[in-house]
């Protein structure tokens, strides 16, 4: 007999809204621009220049972000502002980044980048 689990597994609307969250975090520009998002509010031009993208790409992908509710933008005259909307999504993205540097063999307590 096993122990019950810690957890409930998930209802189908739980399973499927976390999934769609990792289906926004499966691209590499996409988690470069949320990391940045949760630096500091920015641009789009701004955004593209510190990801090494071009605006349209990094516009396409604030899009996306923005329909998926992960993102939140403000205009300021005739600028738009982008911000990162979700602590959760913020600590599940450093914890990943974290991991990463792990794979790739950073040493234990040695992160170059505040993940």
């Amino acid at each position: 007999m096993h122990p019950a689990p810690l957890h409930p597994v998930p209802d189908e609307e739980h399973a499927r809204i976390a999934s769609d969250t990792f289906r926004m975090l499966a691209d590499p520009t996409r988690v470069k621009i949320l990391w940045a998002l949760f630096q500091q509010e920015s641009s789009v031009n701004a955004l593209a220049e510190a990801i090494g993208a071009t605006p349209a790409a990094v516009s396409q992908h604030l899009s996306k972000l923005r329909m998926a509710g992960l993102v939140q933008s403000r205009k300021e005259g005739t600028f738009a502002f982008y911000r990162a909307s979700d602590s959760h999504v913020h600590r599940l993205l450093a914890e990943t980044l974290s991991h990463a540097e792990h794979v790739t063999g950073a040493a234990a307590g040695d992160d170059p980048h505040g993940y």
